[in-house]
């Protein structure tokens, strides 16, 4: 069986180093003082996991996680009057589409690194918008992609 937290603060701090900004888990970021930090953020949600790959030679080595991120925008601290627009949302989650992109040189793997921890590899990923919400009220508008990662045991 593959430990599903270290997997989630890998999949934390590639989130934070492709968007360059703050990932909660479950719940908004928070700042060195536990105070919230404004957007623009992601909140990354752990879903559904299977440890059936659906293969015939299922040897309890796999494990299948869902995440949702959902990328905030806000109004510009110190702005009065700012609002989260759908430019700041959508360039969030273009940074957050890079998860899965691969080496432009035709090389296997990924991109940008995931470190699922020790004695795991994640071999597949993927990425699918799942649409994002708006509340004017808030002056916030988000993005939101759903990632499914193939895991495996490799010691």
């Amino acid at each position: 069986m593959i430990d599903r937290l270290p997997v989630t603060d890998g999949f934390k701090e590639l989130l934070e180093a492709l968007t360059e900004r703050p990932v909660g888990r479950r719940s908004i970021p928070l700042d060195a003082n536990g105070h919230p930090v404004p957007p623009p953020y992601t909140i990354l949600y752990p879903l559904d996991r299977s440890d059936d790959d659906n293969t015939l030679a299922d040897n309890g080595k796999a494990t299948i996680v869902d995440y949702q991120a959902t990328f905030v925008s806000g109004p510009l601290v110190g702005i009065p009057d700012s609002r989260g627009g759908d430019e700041q949302a959508q360039w969030m989650a273009d940074r957050g589409w890079k998860v899965v992109e691969r080496p432009t040189d035709g090389s296997p793997g990924y991109t940008h690194a995931l470190n699922v921890g020790a004695g795991v590899d994640c071999w597949r990923r993927e990425a699918r918008e799942a649409g994002g919400t708006d509340d004017p009220n808030d002056a916030i508008i988000t993005s939101v992609i759903r990632y499914r990662l193939y895991l495996t045991k490799t010691a």
